[in-house]
């Protein structure tokens, strides 16, 4: 074996490739087929989108273990293990099993120069094989068509949304980007589309392989119902019992991407299998930082919207959600994100702003970030040296009756995750 430590392995596939992102598929398939995992592959769900694809993925996961079912599921990016990204049965893949996912990966790749995505990508299909899972869940990194995700063929494809992100790799303009979504579509294989109006090219695309669609709000849709909640698919209503807390765990773009978790459930025929038990556990289920709020006082609510979509979901929940007191912002972007849309999104949502620097080449520094706020905003804006800084200011801020927003990007998240897990663990794990 290369190296004995995990974090040995990850510093190493960062520089084993010149470029951090290499859209294509022929190194990742020739490694895979190296390594055989196309030939018998678990069941493959792939899911694809600007937006929600980690919370689809992360339900699917999850109603199919509440099945009974082995499930491993691949997400990206991490917070603050890299083990996050490759979870079995509900549990994050050993720093043990990660190290010998990568040793096999490292054998059969020769001297292709994988990235770190293609890497790690190879590593969780390698295990899921290993551990023997029933099915595997894949979620998309960045486009669709040329990410590495995609050497699998999907028997379920799901498309939770297309819009404005990414665009120097993916495109300019919603039909260009969803050509890009719609390449993890495959021939006569069923796919759920989590929008009411995809682009025509993802409508195209499908119909030119003939690939069943399956539609949010034409042919599928997640309702409340009184105090229950109704799915209905292809006309036919069920009343669910989720109990109370669903209607606020459920509203907006929540809602939406469970619909399409249960969609793919029915296009793989086991939604008659699933209990009133495994769906209230499967359909509240979440990806760390999508609207997580940390108890407190202040209260913290961390997501990584980071383009203009999310952004609209980040400003419609706070609107929902108010609290007693002020509501200070932390955030960090990355340069090549549309930040006016964004912020007019989130015009009067905080009363204050706090711009960090975050240890990434690709983010907007803070202070030019600040001016931009001051712009856009027209409420105060304070640079923080750093997330311990912004922390301490953002809680004086919002005060014990209010609420901190921590939003921009993973690593905006991680960075003020990490600040404060060091402060207070419990507050974090809990």
């Amino acid at each position: 074996m290369r190296f004995d430590t995990l974090q040995q392995w990850l510093d190493w596939q960062e520089t084993l490739h010149p470029r951090k992102i290499d859209l294509s598929l022929e190194r990742v398939a020739a490694v895979a087929d190296t390594l055989g995992l196309r030939e018998c592959a678990p069941v493959t769900v792939v899911v694809g989108g600007t937006n929600g694809k980690g919370t689809v993925a992360t339900i699917v996961s999850a109603l199919l273990k509440g099945l009974g079912f082995r499930v491993g599921l691949y997400t990206s990016p991490h917070l603050l293990r890299y083990n996050e990204r490759v979870v079995i049965d509900g549990s994050p893949a050993s720093d043990t099993d990660l190290c010998r996912a990568f040793a096999a990966v490292d054998m059969a790749r020769g001297n292709r120069p994988l990235t770190y995505f293609e890497f790690g990508t190879l590593g969780a299909g390698w295990l899921f094989r290993e551990k023997r899972v029933d099915f595997q869940v894949l979620e998309v990194g960045l486009g669709g068509r040329l990410d590495a995700v995609n050497v699998w063929d999907a028997d379920v494809a799901a498309i939770t949304c297309v819009d404005l992100d990414h665009q120097a790799w993916l495109g300019n303009d919603r039909e260009q980007i969803g050509r890009e979504k719609a390449g993890i579509m495959r021939a006569g294989r069923p796919v759920a589309l989590g929008e009411e109006t995809p682009p025509a090219s993802v409508l195209d695309a499908a119909l030119g392989l003939g690939a069943p669609i399956s539609r949010l709000g034409r042919d599928y849709s997640l309702e409340p119902d009184g105090g229950e909640w109704r799915w209905c698919w292809a006309g036919t209503p069920k009343r669910l019992e989720l109990g109370a807390d669903a209607r606020d765990h459920l509203s907006g773009a929540r809602g939406r991407n469970a619909a399409t978790a249960l969609a793919v459930l029915h296009l793989l025929g086991l939604h008659e299998q699933l209990t009133p038990d495994a769906l209230r556990v499967g359909l509240s289920a979440s990806p760390p930082a999508r609207l997580q709020r940390l108890p407190g006082n202040p209260e913290w609510l961390l997501d990584v919207a980071h383009n203009p979509q999310s952004a609209h979901e980040l400003a419609g929940w706070l609107a929902a959600h108010p609290v007693s007191g002020p509501v200070a912002a932390i955030v960090a972007l990355m340069a090549d994100k549309e930040r006016g849309p964004i912020f007019e999104a989130l015009r009067g949502r905080a009363d204050v702003w706090f711009p960090i620097d975050i240890p990434s080449t690709r983010a907007l520094p803070a202070r030019v970030l600040a001016q931009e706020l001051e712009a856009l905003t027209g409420s105060p804006v304070a640079v923080a040296e750093n997330p311990d800084a912004a922390i301490a200011a953002a809680s004086a801020a919002a005060g014990p009756d209010g609420r901190v927003v921590v939003f921009g990007s993973f690593m905006t998240v991680q960075a003020v995750l990490e600040s404060l897990y060091a402060m207070e663990p419990r507050m974090v794990s809990g």
